[in-house]
């Protein structure tokens, strides 16, 4: 049976789009309606919304979220705020997703197709590539970032352990010295009302951490994320951390509980207390709960801040590909 495409919006897609998650290589919380409909609601506005299912007669294979505006078709979402994206194919239709698909965006109006942050094992960077050389077209894959992450072991002491023994004697050091100095705890926020009553803190402690972060966290983006994390909070898939050190709030962690792993969405601290290297030890703690919970991977998402290293990371690359006519 040969396959079709129907043009959709967010509201009939959600169904079908949902059914087909969890039999997709590319399943992220980046890729699922609920994530995309929150960024387009704040940052859609002028661009055009292709929403393509493709179908096997009635049966769903895969969904192309994508976006047009001033020449340029993409994905929706965009770097700042998606770490991973990708089409979304049922797995073993590879090839007929991508045919299809190619099919029906050759015919849409764009000067250049640019998909960004893709993980390196994404069978788009191949597929999408050989259909465009095919046809004479010029083709270009770059490296975007880095996106480190470390499979977690059974326990806590286990990742330790398997730490190099610099990393491991600082991580031991560090905790020692912040656990003498005063009484630290860690409250985890998981509620869609707690949440949203403690993320102008985690705004604040976000501002705090950096000139960069400072000026990353726009009044739009602060919405979006007010938005994005309740929307998770609602659907179980959200930890918001806060490290206290003598009852006062020193470092935050956004955290989503998704399938089998924890990512590390965005995080802030209080410089006034870097010396106890309060960051870093609210992460630790982070990832000793995702152990505790059976969690198999911690995934830093992007970026090459040195503290993922010092926790025992090691790098995957996100690409971006572009395609101009």
């Amino acid at each position: 049976m040969s396959l079709s495409i129907q043009e959709s919006d967010f509201d009939g897609a959600q169904d079908s789009w949902e059914s087909i998650l969890s039999f997709c290589a590319a399943h992220t919380f980046y890729v699922t309606p609920s994530w995309q409909r929150v960024w387009w609601r704040h940052f859609g506005k002028g661009f055009e919304l292709h929403i393509l299912k493709v179908l096997d007669g009635d049966v769903l294979i895969g969904i192309a979220s994508m976006k047009y505006s001033n020449g340029v078709l993409s994905f929706v979402g965009n770097s700042d705020l998606f770490d991973y994206n990708d089409f979304l194919v049922v797995d073993g239709r590879d090839a007929e997703f991508y045919s299809a698909v190619w099919d029906y965006i050759s015919g849409l109006k764009w000067d250049s197709l640019e998909l960004g942050s893709l993980p390196e094992t994404s069978p788009t960077i191949q597929f999408i590539q050989e259909k465009a050389e095919q046809i004479g077209l010029t083709v270009e894959c770059l490296e975007e970032d880095k996106a480190p992450f470390s499979d977690l072991p059974a326990s806590w002491e286990e990742f330790v352990s398997g730490l190099s023994k610099k990393h491991r004697h600082e991580l031991r050091r560090k905790i020692r010295r912040i656990e003498s100095a005063g009484e630290i705890t860690q409250k985890v926020f998981t509620k869609p009302d707690d949440v949203a009553n403690m993320m102008p803190k985690f705004a604040n402690l976000l501002r705090s951490s950096s000139q960069d972060k400072a000026l990353f966290l726009t009044p739009e983006r602060e919405r979006f994320f007010e938005d994005a994390v309740f929307e998770l909070a609602k659907s179980g898939q959200l930890r918001l951390s806060f490290l206290k050190f003598n009852g006062v709030d020193v470092a935050s962690n956004i955290v989503i509980d998704y399938k089998n792993s924890y990512l590390l969405y965005n995080s802030g601290y209080d410089p006034a207390h870097s010396a106890l290297s309060v960051g870093l030890v609210n992460k630790a703690l982070t990832i000793k709960e995702g152990i505790e919970f059976g969690k198999c991977r911690f995934d830093f998402l992007r970026g090459t801040e040195r503290y993922k290293y010092d926790l025992g990371a090691e790098n995957s690359t996100v690409y971006r590909l572009t395609v101009r006519r």
